[in-house]
This record gives C-alpha cells, sequence and structure tokens, in this order.
C-alpha cells in the first residue's frame, strides 16, 4: 500500500491503494500487468497453475519475486524448489544474475550499484536474478527475483523506526522501478 501511493505521487498512474491477492490459476490475473509473488521457497505450483503463469508471462505479464529466503534462513529450503517450480512454468528458464546497468535499474532512479543494497536477513547480501523471454538477455526481462532479502519489508514497515528511512527509500526506488519497468516493457 505504501509503494503504491508512492507510484500515485511520482506518476499518473492511478494505482489502487488496495491489495489484491489471487491464486496464479485465476484468470484475473490477466487483467493486471505485473504479479508481485511473495515467500517462492514454499511454493508447490500445480499444473494448471504453472501452465497459468507461463501463459501470463508469454503474454507480456512482469513477475516481482520478493522476500525470499536463502536455505536456512529462517526454515527456509531456499532456490532449488523455486527453481524447479520455474522449470514446470518455463522448462529451460535460466536465471541471470542481474547488474546494475540494466535498464530496469535505470528506468525511473538512478540506481548506480546492487553492492550497498539494502538486506533484510542476516544471510549475507541480497542477490539480484532475471528471467528473459527466450533465455536471451537482449530481449524482455520477464520476470525479476530479489533472492535472500525481503524488500517488501522495507515498505511495510517504513515510517514506523522498524527499518532506518536511507534504506527504506532505496526500497521504494527499487519499487517504483520495477514497476515502471514493467510497465512499459
Amino acid at each position: 500500500q505504501n509503494l503504491m501511493k508512492i507510484m500515485n505521487e511520482v506518476s499518473f498512474l492511478n494505482a489502487h491503494e488496495e491489495i489484491a491477492t489471487l491464486a496464479l490459476d485465476d484468470p484475473e490475473i490477466f487483467k493486471y500487468p505485473l504479479l508481485y509473488i511473495i515467500e517462492v521457497s514454499w511454493w508447490t505450483l500445480t499444473d494448471t497453475q504453472a501452465a497459468a503463469l507461463r501463459t501470463y508471462m508469454q503474454k507480456g505479464g512482469f513477475v516481482i519475486v520478493d522476500d525470499f529466503k536463502a536455505a536456512g534462513d529462517f526454515g527456509s529450503p531456499g532456490w532449488e524448489p523455486f527453481e524447479r517450480n520455474m522449470q514446470r512454468v518455463l522448462p529451460g528458464a535460466r536465471f541471470v544474475e542481474m547488474q546494475a546497468s540494466h535498464p530496469i535499474f535505470h528506468c525511473f532512479f538512478e540506481i548506480e550499484t546492487l553492492a550497498n543494497f539494502p538486506q533484510a536477513y542476516n544471510a549475507g547480501p541480497p542477490v539480484f536474478r532475471g528471467v528473459y523471454e527466450d533465455n536471451d538477455p537482449g530481449k524482455r526481462l520477464q520476470m525479476i527475483v530479489n533472492y535472500n532479502t525481503d524488500i517488501s519489508q522495507y515498505w511495510e514497515w517504513s515510517g514506523r523506526g522498524l527499518r532506518p528511512f536511507d534504506e527504506t527509500n532505496e526500497a521504494y526506488k527499487l519499487g517504483v522501478n520495477y514497476i515502471m519497468y514493467g510497465l512499459t516493457h
């Protein structure tokens, strides 16, 4: 909700501030140009959900994956279950380490480095990965994955003293860029 308030302040997006929670096999997902998915370490996709997410991405939908812990952190099974599920969604999909030079980090705010990005957990630095159409980094980025961090925790708790303002501001910049990129690419 806080991120959508900011989007409405910095753009003419007129985003709804209410949260819409949908299952991946709900046809309503196709009404949204981007999906925000959390805690994918514990995902158990049905065949119908995997097929729906594949169709969504192939039709131009953009997916943001967040709140994704490394193996063992808070009991998380880590990357492997997510990657197995994504192979069901997009067989042969490769996850590419994102570089700060990618346009997603420059489409509204200038994010020059990912090295000093706020870390919500205690298991090392956050990792940013992407999935590209046809596994070609020259084509459309279909999914951005915030691994080993929870960027939305900064959005959710901003102004409440749980996270420092400077880190919260950086997380908002990343969120705004993700949304702007997802809506324009």
